[in-house]
């Protein structure tokens, strides 16, 4: 691996750890190399609104960012939003060249941060494990392409594919280190969803708890067409933020009760007589939610899944088998009635989390290409 790899590994590895903490913007993280070869300064994106990576790194590097190579894994920005533009950061600071993973796909970038710093004699270059960059921040690059959170969809069942008994019980379904996993995913989203059946059944509080770490909740997302949930659940009533999404005609005295404890209703238009997904994600992604980690029961799951609206799909298989033919399903509603019309997974992964096994896949509607 060259030296510019390595540096720009480690820049990565930097930008990780402002996972759950960026949002809107990208994770993003810098090193500085001196005329020397030796890592004068490092940083990265901490949080929205905080100093960019770059900025980070050239203030730890002090003087010695003169002369010095800048390696950032996305190209710096040359606007005024919530803190200055970094191109001035790395002109101030005599650096001598930069080398970065990817350029910004974002309009008010777009090249113009590496076009200025090349105007001012600054040797640039770009696409430095720009794959590794492109993978890191995959869910920014979605919503900013789509205008729609990039959807996760995460659930757990026996070896037989079930998610609770037939009456329900699905506690717990699989191990505490598989949960700890769970958690630390929702701490990294920006919203976690689940319907109003999931909302009855396990009364969910849907928040990021990991022992040691200071995590960031999600916003809770609830599904619930008629408005019939008891005001009563964690939900409702813990002083988080918290929005429900509902048909048109749900009863207005029932959002006036939501509403009074200070949980956000939003009606939205329906489709097959429920709420709407489609017009969620649409709602979801001008409210700036990159990302959505869907935990909903097999009814939510299924639908979502059958109108491709799920781009990644965590799926958890406990070392149990239920038996019978009456517990509850992964994925309910009805079926394709041919083989052909089944989703497929693409880009197929899985490792043991504790004793569970964990599969991942980019599901790929029927008829269509991976």
């Amino acid at each position: 691996m060259s030296d510019h790899a390595e540096y720009m590994k480690r820049a990565l590895l930097l930008a990780r750890r402002g996972a759950g903490w960026t949002s809107p913007n990208p994770m993003v993280g810098a090193v500085v190399v001196d005329a020397e070869g030796l890592v004068a300064g490092e940083g990265w994106h901490r949080a929205c609104g905080l100093p960019h990576a770059e900025v980070e790194a050239l203030a730890a590097a002090g003087d010695r960012a003169r002369g010095a190579t800048l390696y950032v894994t996305l190209e710096p920005c040359n606007h005024h939003g919530r803190t200055p533009p970094c191109t001035q950061a790395v002109l101030d600071a005599g650096i001598a060249r930069v080398v970065c993973a990817m350029e910004d796909p974002n309009p008010a970038v777009a090249g113009g941060g590496l076009a200025r710093l090349r105007a001012h004699g600054v040797e640039v270059s770009c696409g430095v494990l720009e794959d590794k960059a492109r993978e890191l921040n995959a869910w920014w690059l979605h919503w900013l392409s789509t205008g729609r959170p990039y959807v996760l969809a995460k659930a757990a069942c026996t070896l037989d594919g079930r998610i609770a008994t037939k009456t329900g019980d699905s506690k717990w379904i699989t191990g505490g280190k598989a949960r700890a996993w769970v958690h630390r995913l929702r701490h990294e989203a920006d919203a976690i969803l689940v319907g109003a059946g999931t909302l009855a059944a396990d009364d969910p509080r849907l928040t990021a708890r990991v022992p040691g770490k200071k995590t960031k909740d999600p916003l809770r997302v609830v599904l619930d067409t008629r408005l019939s949930s008891d005001p009563g659940r964690k939900l409702f009533t813990d002083g988080g933020r918290t929005v429900v999404f509902c048909g048109p005609d749900a009863p207005e005295a029932k959002q006036n009760v939501l509403e009074a404890a200070g949980v956000e209703v939003a009606r939205v238009p329906p489709h097959n007589g429920r709420v709407d997904l489609a017009a969620v994600l649409d709602e979801l992604g001008e409210r700036k939610m990159t990302s959505l980690l869907v935990e909903g029961g097999g009814g939510v799951l299924g639908s979502a899944l059958a109108r491709g609206l799920v781009d990644r799909l965590h799926l958890f298989y406990a070392p149990k088998i239920l038996g019978g033919d009456d517990g509850v399903p992964l994925f309910s509603g009805p079926g394709p009635e041919k083989l052909s019309g089944c989703v497929r997974l693409s880009g197929l992964a899985s490792k043991r989390i504790g004793d569970d096994l964990l599969v991942t896949g980019t599901p790929v509607a029927p008829g269509k290409e991976a």
